[in-house]
């Protein structure tokens, strides 16, 4: 061990009390979950929310540009964002010395979505006024069709100081639809997603023409409509002091408890703001007390931005952001107040991180899908996702970790592998654990209809992720001396 590591790895008491993650009632988070789901609907609201949530349970926000080395203590709780749409949380425990690991849950709150132009004002048609809007990801597919789409995001304001400030936005009642022409014209798809999947706004009136905004404004290529519907929502008298946003389009159909007993759970933006939600509330319920951070392990939810077009901006997975949260923290209890490569990677080595998306439950009209071994359910644990291509970090080793937390928790695991002759998804995992060297895992809830505008999963599941990753924080270093390598 390096010469600046002043404390050699603690060796902890195994557990010999009952399990604190067993007292989580799945059913508890059904409701709450919808809530948030309904209440946030862009990766803007999300984040807001989560570091509200996080300071009501006591941790502290740091900045990316502050240094972190005289804020940082054992015992404490923090988060960081960045970009306003990325979230890193995490816990140092009382025993914790450089070089010790990190148990982390990784995933992402982006969304299939449909973005606003940079100049969506577009010419009135036939007495339509419609809404220049890009497709994020996937967006735009037929089930956008004839639904009820809101607008929210975040506005770019100069306030009357001149400062530029950030102020987040939802119109929740429905201002835009793509209408879908009627099977009696027989015109069949695909269809162009720029020339006749553009949403309607409204009819044309006097205002749509009016150019009472200045020239060269921003306002000026927006919908005027719209731009003063924005202003209105967030209390602007001036709409030219709007100088950028981003907007986007989402379905305003709230999310709701369904089925005969209640058991399932329909909603918008299950991708992937469920495992995400688990994850943070997990990572909150398994350090609510000083007891639980008595241990010698960094416990750390990573929420990214972006996993659905690449991960490759700078609030993606493929960025630095959690490397650097890792390295600061190393970097702050070191004695010479530097994290050397040696200490890093030790670091890195001891870790272990489940990379949470969610994944496929079994469709019981397409069976012919799936193989006969590998049809989640819903409504019953955690899905270990496989591939043989390396589309995910799944092995032997990570697999038989997560089997020992289910194992002491009293969690039930499932398997998920796609056939040979269907193309496999990706997740945050591979990049995260090829960039750090973490042992890894993916594993996820299930859902149906994945990449539609609205999804399917049992209402049991989000308190189901919850309480297999606080059981995964809990027994992490347990289980971890089990694995000699």
């Amino acid at each position: 061990m390096p010469a600046s590591v002043p404390v050699p790895r603690p060796v902890n008491v195994l557990r010999t009390g009952p399990s604190k993650s067993s007292e989580i009632v799945p059913d508890d988070y059904s409701q709450p979950f919808l809530d948030f789901i309904n209440k946030n609907p862009t990766v803007f609201h999300a984040v807001e929310f989560f570091a509200g949530r996080l300071e009501s349970a006591g941790f502290s926000k740091l900045s990316e540009r502050d240094s972190w080395s005289s804020k940082l203590k054992r015992g404490g709780k923090y988060y960081t964002t960045r970009n306003g749409s990325a979230l890193m949380a995490f816990t140092i425990p009382t025993g914790y010395a450089p070089g010790n690991g990190a148990g982390i849950v990784v995933g992402h709150i982006d969304a299939l979505t449909a973005k606003l132009k940079p100049v969506s004002k577009k010419p009135d048609s036939h007495g339509y006024v419609q809404l220049g809007v890009a497709p994020y990801a996937g967006a735009l597919n037929s089930t956008w069709w004839d639904r009820d789409l809101g607008v929210g995001g975040r506005v770019i304001v100069k306030n009357s100081q001149g400062k530029i400030e950030s102020k987040l936005v939802k119109l929740d009642y429905p201002i835009a639809r793509i209408p879908t022409l009627a099977p009696h014209f027989g015109i069949g798809g695909p269809f162009n997603k720029e020339t006749q999947m553009v949403p309607i706004v409204g009819l044309e009136s006097p205002e749509d023409k009016s150019s009472e905004f200045p020239e060269g404004s921003f306002a000026r290529t927006q919908p005027p409509r719209l731009v003063k519907a924005i202003a209105k929502e967030l209390g602007i008298s001036n709409c030219p002091s709007i100088i950028n946003w981003e907007l986007e389009l989402f379905d305003t159909q709230p999310g709701q408890l369904g089925g005969l007993s209640k058991e399932l759970l329909f909603a918008p933006r299950i991708d992937d703001k469920l495992c995400s939600y688990s994850a943070l509330e997990a990572l909150i319920f398994a350090t609510s007390s000083k007891e639980d951070l008595t241990g010698s392990t960094i416990n750390l939810v990573g929420l990214f931005d972006d996993e659905e077009i690449g991960s490759k901006l700078r609030q993606g997975a493929a960025s630095n952001l959690m490397s650097s949260v890792i390295e600061r923290v190393v970097e702050a209890f070191s004695e010479s107040g530097k994290a050397g490569a040696n200490v890093i990677s030790q670091t890195y080595a001891n870790s272990f991180m489940i990379s949470a998306d969610v994944t496929h439950a079994v469709n019981p009209n397409f069976l012919n899908a799936y193989l006969t071994d590998h049809m989640p359910q819903l409504n019953v644990g955690l899905t270990i996702g496989a591939d043989s291509n390396g589309h995910l970090t799944t092995d032997a080793v990570s697999t038989a970790f997560l089997a020992r937390v289910a194992e002491k928790s009293g969690n039930k695991l499932q398997v998920f592998q796609i056939r040979n002759d269907t193309r496999s998804g990706g997740t945050v995992g591979p990049m995260l654990s090829s960039a750090t060297g973490i042992r890894s895992i993916d594993a996820g809830l299930a859902q149906l209809s994945m990449h539609s505008i609205r999804a399917t999963c049992g209402s049991k599941d989000p308190g189901l992720g919850v309480k297999i990753f606080a059981a995964f924080f809990e027994y992490f270093e347990e289980v971890d001396k089990e694995f000699a390598e």
